[in-house]
């Protein structure tokens, strides 16, 4: 970049010119000498030349795949590569935006002479993703601090850091169900555990069907049937628009981070259960993860859950989005028996009317939303009592809605399965 001024020394030519007029006036030798030092001063000032930066910077992680919550250690490394000396170096390393510096900091302020190199270091807390170091700034001055260099120096570090896929209660599921045998109890006679009918025997049926009672008793022959059990379609959509990454104080995760979270683990839940699992963001970035079982499965959904922009840590900068335009695209991507687990907290009427409208076109929707409400001041009451009022209207619409406090997902879902069985 090109040096520009600091004016560090602006004014000095004027007050030295005004010392030496006030020491000719006062006949103080003294006083003019002061002028002269001043003069001095500004000269040096003029005659400063512009830093030649040659720098090359090197960074080290002590951790590149972190677990969620770990400190990693980072080592920035900064040799002078030039030929002149840096007499007034400061440098401001590239954070990801979504790590936190623990412990250190990332700035650094020296002097470099040709081939030597300087060290410091700094710890962050891992968080969920992938995590790319910006360029570092380097800022260069001149000796008499008159004549700044900025610059930007690139060194490509990653950091990935991908949760195991951790589950939690049972999800209790809807009625739609796909041709696979799983654990949704269906309308459908066929192989189960539940006793569903009887019907008149037809050779071929299995012995272990026939109901000898009933033989015994009046001398026919029938055959039991049971309540069969079906594998689900489910895609889990998380909302990943700017104005879901809100939290109830700044110390907590955001409520993406949290739906994330619990999205992680109810897919492994339900891909446990033998369900078809997809994953989907409702946000400016697109994500789509077609419905699936199997290992390979689980690892593709680890890694889009973890790493994928769309479910960034940090909200999405000046990003244009369109909601209807989105809902259309995911909703052709949705089979007809699919149903939708949303992750939202909640925070507007949008994703009330998106939520309805997945409903509408016969996909059964049950809502798990983060709360990000606090009740410490006025604006935060009422919020809390908006968003209370959406969770109803999408109560009264037949949706289901699980209003997810501070406890654990688990115990949530206990209580909600409680109050939807009655």
């Amino acid at each position: 970049m090109r040096p520009f001024e600091t004016r560090r020394w602006t004014g000095i030519d004027g007050v030295a010119l005004l010392v030496g007029g006030v020491g000719v006036l006062l006949q103080q030798p003294a006083v003019l000498l002061m002028a002269v030092i001043g003069v001095g001063f500004a000269a040096y000032a003029r005659s400063g030349t512009p830093p030649t930066v040659s720098l090359d910077i090197s960074r080290e992680l002590s951790d590149e795949s972190p677990e969620p919550g770990d400190d990693v250690t980072v080592t920035v490394r900064v040799e002078n590569t030039g030929d002149g000396s840096l007499a007034d170096l400061r440098i401001v390393d590239g954070v990801p935006p979504a790590l936190e510096v623990t412990e250190g900091t990332a700035r650094l302020g020296t002097a470099l002479r040709p081939g030597k190199s300087a060290v410091f270091a700094y710890d962050v807390t891992a968080t969920r993703g992938k995590h790319e170091w910006e360029p570092t700034t380097v800022i260069a001055r001149d000796p008499s601090g008159s004549i700044e260099r900025s610059e930007e120096v690139l060194a490509e570090t990653t950091l990935r850091c991908l949760p195991e896929l951790g589950a939690t209660a049972e999800l209790p599921l809807r009625g739609l169900t796909t041709q696979y045998t799983g654990r949704v109890a269906t309308d459908v006679a066929g192989v189960g555990v539940e006793f569903y009918a009887t019907r008149e025997y037809r050779p071929g049926d299995p012995l272990s069907r026939i109901d000898w009672n009933r033989y015994a008793r009046e001398g026919e022959l029938s055959t039991l049937q049971f309540r069969e059990e079906r594998a689900a379609n489910v895609v889990l959509v998380v909302d990943t628009r700017e104005s879901a990454y809100v939290a109830p104080h700044p110390d907590a995760p955001n409520a993406v981070e949290r739906s994330v979270d619990a999205a992680s683990r109810a897919f492994t839940a339900l891909l446990a259960s033998g369900d078809q699992v997809g994953v989907a963001a409702f946000g400016p970035e697109a994500c789509w993860l077609p419905p699936s079982t199997g290992d390979d499965h689980r690892a593709r959904a680890r890694k889009t859950l973890a790493t994928h922009p769309a479910f960034a840590p940090t909200p999405p900068a000046n990003a244009q989005f369109f909601p209807s335009i989105r809902f259309r695209r995911l909703r052709r991507r949705f089979v007809a028996d699919a149903q939708v687990l949303l992750f939202s907290p909640l925070v507007d009427d949008t994703v009330v009317r998106i939520a309805r409208q997945f409903d509408a076109h016969g996909h059964l929707v049950t809502v798990i939303s983060p709360d990000p409400t606090d009740d410490d001041t006025a604006g935060h009451t009422l919020a809390r009592v908006e968003r209370r009022n959406r969770i109803s209207a999408l109560r009264r619409a037949g949706v289901r809605v699980l209003d997810w406090g501070e406890e654990s997902l688990a115990t949530e879902l206990a209580r909600a399965e409680r109050r939807w069985n009655r």
